[in-house]
């Protein structure tokens, strides 16, 4: 391998990246960032902070559930459980 001289080492390093390699950037799916207001910024944080607590509160009450093998059934008082218990009884 013959050493490179300084003059293709300087061209080699301006061309593009595309054209020394074959990895490329991935495609931008997501819009641009952009620059928000301290209070559009505190908005938000709080808003993902209650989302965040919500969610890890229903988890935790799910795990606290498989551990304590509580099954969470339907309760229906004037539903048709409670329909099986009634006499039919005809007015006339």
């Amino acid at each position: 391998a013959s050493p490179i001289t300084t003059e293709e080492r300087r061209l080699r390093d301006k061309k593009h990246l595309n054209d020394i390699t074959a990895a490329r950037l991935p495609p931008l799916h997501h819009s641009p960032a952009k620059l928000l207001s301290v209070e559009e910024s505190i908005a938000i944080q709080i808003q993902q902070k209650e989302a965040y607590e919500e969610m890890q509160a229903k988890l935790a009450a799910q795990k606290l559930a498989e551990r304590l093998n509580i099954k969470m059934l339907r309760f229906e008082p004037e539903g048709e459980a409670s329909m099986q218990y009634r006499e039919v009884r005809d007015e006339d």
